[in-house]
This record gives structure tokens, sequence and C-alpha cells, in this order.
């Protein structure tokens, strides 16, 4: 594995952090700090108490670092290991964390706009998991190393990273439009995905200033 910097650390440590505090208090992480859809009006009962099921502003970011298990948690973990690092590099801690944070954001707007309406009667599964945050990071690495050499865990063919990270976001865009293995949130990768070439592009148009005295810009 590649060496660990210390935003991407930091990441890791609060996905840890937050499936650890999921079996330590359950259901209630789940329903005030997954990304549940507007408008419901449901209550369940959790512990005794009495627990409103909704929306609420800080789900945007918070359901990012639940995740539904360990196999889930541990594949977002090895994938941001794996590429997060030399794109923290090429952009610096601060745009990093930035970036990371946007795509979180950007994947569960789209998650929430692309959300079918539930049958009657029906309670809707909240989401939760870093992917869509992940997914601007491949992104951002196949932009600024589309050369390296990635392989398939299946079938094992070796192809450049350019290649493989938009055979993901085409299946996602498929499998996302005919609602294909509807437990996985497609929509939120492609969210997460977006938002990081539209935030990229933006930089690119706005280099960062350099600092007072001269020196060299932080990127």
């Amino acid at each position: 594995m590649p060496p660990l910097t210390p935003i991407t650390r930091a990441i890791l440590i609060a996905m840890a952090a937050g499936f650890m505090l999921q079996q330590w208090l359950g259901d209630v992480i789940f329903v005030n700090f997954a990304l549940w859809p507007p408008g419901l009006d449901q209550v369940v009962s959790i512990g005794g108490d009495a627990q409103a099921l909704g929306f609420k502003p800080w789900q945007l970011v918070t359901y990012a670092f639940l995740h539904g298990g360990w196999m889930h948690l541990l594949f977002n973990g090895i994938a941001l290991w794996s590429f997060g690092g030399a794109v923290e590099t090429r952009l610096g801690p601060q745009r990093y964390l930035m970036f990371f944070t946007a795509c979180v954001v950007g994947a569960a707007v789209l998650y929430l706009l692309t959300l079918p309406a539930p049958s009657p009667g029906q309670l809707p599964a909240p989401a939760v998991g870093a992917s869509g945050g992940i997914y601007g990071v491949l992104l951002a690495f196949a932009i600024y190393y589309p050369r390296a050499r990635m392989m398939l865990v299946f079938p094992p063919i070796p192809m450049p990273a350019w290649l493989l990270v938009a055979l993901f976001i085409g299946a996602d865009l498929l499998l996302g439009i005919g609602r294909v293995a509807t437990g996985v949130a497609h929509f939120a990768h492609l969210g997460g995905a977006l938002t990081g070439i539209a935030l990229l592009l933006w930089w690119r148009r706005s280099p960062p200033r350099s600092p007072p005295g001269g020196g060299p810009a932080q990127r």
C-alpha cells in the first residue's frame, strides 16, 4: 500500500470511528447521521425514546462516515488509501480536504434528486458510505495520472487509470438508469465524480494566489 498522507489518514480514522459508533450506539446513529430523504413523516422508537426520521443538513456530510458493514468499510478504505495519497500530494492538504468534502456533498445531492418515490407504506433505506467522495478521488487520480497501470480484481486485466475509471463511471450510469442493484447508490457515485471534475475545472481556471512575500502558492 502507498504511504498515508495526513488528510487521507484523518478521513480513514473518521470512517473507522463512525463505524465503531454504529456498533456501539446502533440505530440512533443511523436515524440521526445517515442520509435520509426530505419529506419523511415517520417516528420510530429506539431504546424507548421517540426518534423522528428525516433529512437534516449535517447528513450531507456525516453519512459518508457510516457504512453498511465491514466489507463496505474495507472496500472504501482500501480505495481511499490506494488513491487518496497521490491526489492529496497533487492538490495539497487544504484543497484535498475541500475536494473530498465537496464530492461527498455533491454525491448526496444527486442521490436525493434522483431517489425514486417509495412505495406506499415502504420506508426508504438511508444512504451511507464514502463512495461518492472516493469516486471524486478516483476521477482526480485518472486526470492527474491517466497512464498509471491499474488492475481489475475480476477479470485481472491491466489497464490505464483513465480507462478503468471511465468503465466504473459508465457502469454506474447504466446501472443507475436501469435501476439495477438498487441497494447501491449509483447516482451518488456519479454525483461525486461530477462534483470532482467541476471543482478541478474551476481550480484550473482560477489557480491559487501566491502568498505575501512572493513564496510559492500552496496547492
